[in-house]
């Protein structure tokens, strides 16, 4: 059985390989996002507001030293 800390080098590896293909998929959802939040019926303000926000938003990779930090935390309680 591998340890946590072999677990985390291996995840935070896994997540620093997919960065790319993450911010590819959240730019091709932002489409999908704004056809959803029209359809649940709201204003065209709020519709207009939401689809202004989610076009101008920009995808922030998460962090995988962070993200071995935590795991490696939660693993351990």
């Amino acid at each position: 059985m591998a340890s946590i800390a072999e677990g985390a080098t291996k995840g935070s590896a896994k997540l620093s390989r997919k960065a790319g293909q993450m911010a590819a998929s959240y730019n091709a959802a932002k489409g999908r996002m704004v056809q959803g939040y029209q359809a649940a019926g709201f204003g065209p303000t709020r519709t207009q507001n939401y689809s202004s926000g989610i076009n101008a938003a920009q995808y922030k990779a998460p962090d995988p030293a962070k993200w071995s930090r935590n795991w490696s935390a939660k693993m351990a309680e």
